[in-house]
């Protein structure tokens, strides 16, 4: 036994349980906007800080030791602590694709899922996506909504064969398991003369996207239908399907119905989890994030579906390669890529 080797994976392993924590802080730091107080104004005491945001300020003292020990926050001595402008950023700002404030609020609602999952292991069930804590739900898509923000429009849908003129033109567009829409709404913002279909089994998520696109103003040429993948009806020019397609019990069934109702010429566009095609190209930071969504949610919504296929969030190009190719589509492109996501050009 080598000693110093067990004393270093205990320390890892207290870190990870500071890790698991710090989540939680996160998430309250977030919620009770103690990150945006201290955003841009220098050193401030927990008295400051609870006077700033109306909280209790032992509750802000320890929460700010947290931060500080976790390497959130800076302590300046005497009592004082600053957010470094370098981490507000990803902390607070939500059109920034470094946000990562929906990962944490997603992690906690996955974790609250242990028991189940732990029963799961051992039955082979599977739990279904609208069956998590609603932090599921609200985190994922502010995790992922930057990304579409800054690239959807800007990188990926200009990557693609002759997409972005179409759209500009006017054509159809179905968002396969659009979740709360975000990915829709933005497309419908940006393209004003195409109109939108979001489709999602999770009845709740579809409410929450009507609620936005009314908001954003776009609900004249945006609908969201209650269904799964495979439940698509009508006819579109493009077919998209964001960070979804792994998490389906049958994706080459999906596929196999997009490319039913697909137009000619139509184009399918895949946004899937960056992902190495081994399980030694994802042991970083990144896979170890996405292995564990991936255990909590994504292979146990596919196993809770029919064919059961679960791909799994790390499945990686070459099997999504495979499993298009085995639906009839034939071209297959990646045509992006972002530290989370790879994109792919899809067609018969």
């Amino acid at each position: 036994m080598d000693e110093a080797k067990l004393m270093e994976f205990v320390h890892k392993a207290v870190g990870d349980v500071g890790a698991l924590l710090a989540g939680s802080m996160v998430v309250i730091g977030d919620r009770l906007g103690l990150y945006r107080a201290m955003a841009g104004a220098g050193s401030l005491t927990s008295e400051e800080l609870a006077a700033k945001t109306g909280t209790a300020e032992r509750y802000v003292r320890e929460w700010l030791g947290a931060q500080a020990a976790a390497g959130y926050i800076t302590y300046d001595g005497d009592g004082r602590f600053t957010l470094p402008d370098e981490h507000a950023i990803p902390l607070t700002d939500e059109t920034s694709p470094a946000f990562v404030t929906g990962a944490f609020e997603t992690a906690l609602g996955a974790v609250i899922a242990t028991d189940r999952i732990t029963d799961s292991f051992r039955t082979g069930d599977g739990i279904s996506w609208g069956d998590h804590d609603p932090h599921v739900h609200v985190g994922c898509e502010r995790f992922f909504r930057p990304g579409y923000v800054n690239y959807l429009t800007t990188a990926w849908i200009p990557a693609l064969d002759g997409v972005q003129q179409r759209l500009e033109d006017g054509i159809r567009v179905a968002d396969v398991g659009c979740g709360h829409g975000a990915s829709t709404i933005h497309l419908a913002k940006t393209y004003p003369s195409s109109t939108f279909t979001g489709i999602d089994p999770h009845d709740v998520s579809i409410e929450t996207a009507r609620k936005s696109a009314a908001d954003a103003g776009v609900a004249d040429r945006v609908g969201f239908e209650v269904a799964p993948a495979k439940g698509i009806t009508g006819q579109y020019d493009v077919i998209a399907f964001f960070d979804c397609l792994h998490d389906l019990g049958d994706p080459k069934g999906a596929l196999e119905a997009a490319k039913a109702h697909l137009e000619p010429g139509g184009t399918i566009l895949l946004v899937e989890p960056a992902a190495g095609d081994h399980i030694e190209d994802n042991l970083n930071p990144v896979g170890a994030a996405y292995y564990g969504f991936s255990t909590l949610l994504c292979t146990p919504n596919s196993l809770a579906q029919e064919t059961r296929t679960a791909l799994g969030a790390q499945a990686g190009e070459a099997r999504t390669r495979e499993v298009a190719r085995d639906a009839g589509l034939t071209h297959f492109r990646r045509v992006a890529e972002t530290p989370f996501n790879l994109v792919y050009e899809v067609r018969p």
